[in-house]
This record gives C-alpha cells, sequence and structure tokens, in this order.
C-alpha cells in the first residue's frame, strides 16, 4: 500500500485518544506506539518489527495475534486473552506481566 491519498503520512498523534474506533484491517507502518495505553480488541493483529517500550496492555484481547521483534521493555500487561498468540524475537527486559 502506497502513502497516495494518505491524510495522515508523517502526522503527529502524541497524546492522542482514539475511543471506540473500528480499526479493522487497518495497517500501520512506521508507527511509534511507546508509551501507548491499550484498552482494545487487538485479535488476530500483527505487529512486526515495533518500538512498543512502555505500553500498558490493561482488559485487551490478544487472541490469535503475533509480535515479532518487538521492544516491550518496561510495559504492562494485566488481564489479557492471549489464547494462540505468537511471539518471537522479543525484548521484554524490566515488563510486568
Amino acid at each position: 500500500m502506497t502513502d497516495t491519498g494518505n491524510p495522515f503520512t508523517d502526522s503527529q498523534f502524541k497524546a492522542y485518544e482514539f475511543s471506540k474506533a473500528d480499526m479493522t484491517g487497518a495497517r500501520l507502518n512506521g508507527v511509534n506506539l511507546s508509551g501507548a495505553t491499550f484498552w482494545a480488541v487487538l485479535k488476530e493483529a500483527r505487529f512486526t518489527d515495533c518500538n512498543m517500550m512502555s505500553c500498558i496492555f490493561d482488559d485487551v484481547n490478544l487472541a490469535e495475534s503475533s509480535y515479532e521483534n518487538i521492544n516491550f521493555s518496561n510495559a504492562k500487561f494485566n488481564n489479557l486473552n492471549m489464547s494462540g498468540v505468537a511471539f518471537s524475537n522479543l525484548d521484554l527486559s524490566n515488563a510486568q506481566i
């Protein structure tokens, strides 16, 4: 997918809140998610080569999702559905699970 017609190329959404948004099929490329908080359904999501340092995952459905080459250092995980989740090459240093 190219950036043609993408209204968010190089946009800043620091400290922005997305509430009850339907992002089914969304593609995030080169997005910095460090420090983000998730109260969400991430079922069947795929994250590759992401910085998710200091993220908070609270009451999140991660079923059937995959995470590869992810920096989860200092992240916090609480009350998760992790059935069928695939993890590979993670940095979980100082993470709280």
